[in-house]
């Protein structure tokens, strides 16, 4: 037996679900649910892009399952399981691997998803990782960025630049510890379980950036969006550094919160069906074109940059 086929049948066959044929075949065998329509998505972390080489293993699995994970909580869908596919150095320890699995299995029982199968490589270039996450919807009912009407509200889950200010940290860029934030940027909550049809028109999570997440969503819907930068949901931790980090608060990402369009008068329902999660209104679509951030005295706030840039 090949080291590639050693390592998947000790780490990754435990975790197949029975889709996956034990990971002995070319591909999966998946029946969708009775009724029901599928949903896809994909996300790569890529070694000193999306973590840093000294991450702990398990953290570095489990949010790659986490950001798919919240793709699909942004369509209003349920997860069923991913495909995984890695590419590692020849030389990466043992340990290392045994590690991230574990990570995997860990996420698999919290979300009660499996693995259905996936690919395994080697690398020169640093550790490359990408999950296919596979998940399902009921029909017409799957949330999409192009569904918000003028006079929508824009509101947000829970609270927002957490991650941003967590990797400051992490880098050295804050003084003291911070603990709350950090692990806010190395392990994101995702949004499932939201029964948001029929409350919500329109959905996206937060990966680059509120105000880019956002943007994206206007353009798609073909509307402007207009938020008060003093409405926008700061956790304790982060309103403490005040509003020298405001910018980097609502430009900063990998918070996998979500930006919900809802309709007037959805507002309580929305509450409601969130439960403990905080829900936020924040401000408002509108006709015209792109993100407009405006101060407490209302006032345009510029940004450098709107968020994330993937070139």
């Amino acid at each position: 037996m090949t080291h590639e086929f050693a390592r998947i049948e000790s780490y990754f066959a435990p975790l197949a679900g029975e889709e996956g044929l034990g990971l002995k075949d070319d591909a999966a065998i998946l029946r969708p649910p009775p009724g029901r329509d599928m949903v896809l998505t994909a996300d790569q972390m890529l070694e000193g892009v999306h973590f840093f080489s000294s991450d702990e293993p398990g953290l570095i699995a489990r949010k790659l399952l986490r950001r798919n994970l919240s793709d699909l909580a942004a369509m209003g869908a349920a997860p069923m399981g991913y495909l995984l596919t890695i590419a590692l150095p020849v030389r990466l320890p043992e340990d290392w691997l045994a590690a991230f699995a574990k990570g995997l299995e860990v996420d698999q029982a919290a979300f009660n998803i499996r693995l259905f199968g996936g690919d395994s490589s080697s690398s020169k270039h640093g550790i490359a990782l990408t999950a296919t996450m596979l998940g399902s919807v009921a029909p017409g009912q799957a949330l999409r960025r192009n569904g918000a009407n003028a006079g929508d509200g824009i509101w947000v889950t829970g609270t927002i630049g957490d991650a941003a200010l967590g990797l400051e940290a992490r880098r050295g860029h804050l003084a003291g510890a911070h603990p709350y934030l950090v692990k806010r940027s190395t392990l994101p909550t995702p949004r499932l379980g939201l029964a948001l049809a029929g409350i919500a028109a329109a959905a996206i999570d937060v990966s680059d950036g509120l105000v880019q997440d956002l943007g994206h969503m206007a353009r798609e819907s073909g509307l402007s969006a207009v938020i008060r930068a003093d409405m926008v949901p700061a956790s304790p931790e982060a309103a403490a550094l005040g509003e020298a980090f405001l910018e980097t608060r609502l430009t900063g990402g990998d918070d996998y919160e979500l930006i919900l369009a809802v309709p007037p008068g959805n507002g309580e329902r929305l509450k409601e069906v969130c439960g403990e999660l905080s829900v936020t209104r924040i401000g408002v679509f509108q006709p015209g074109e792109g993100v407009h951030v405006l101060s407490a005295s209302e006032t345009v706030l510029d940004f450098a940059a709107s968020g994330w840039k993937h070139f």
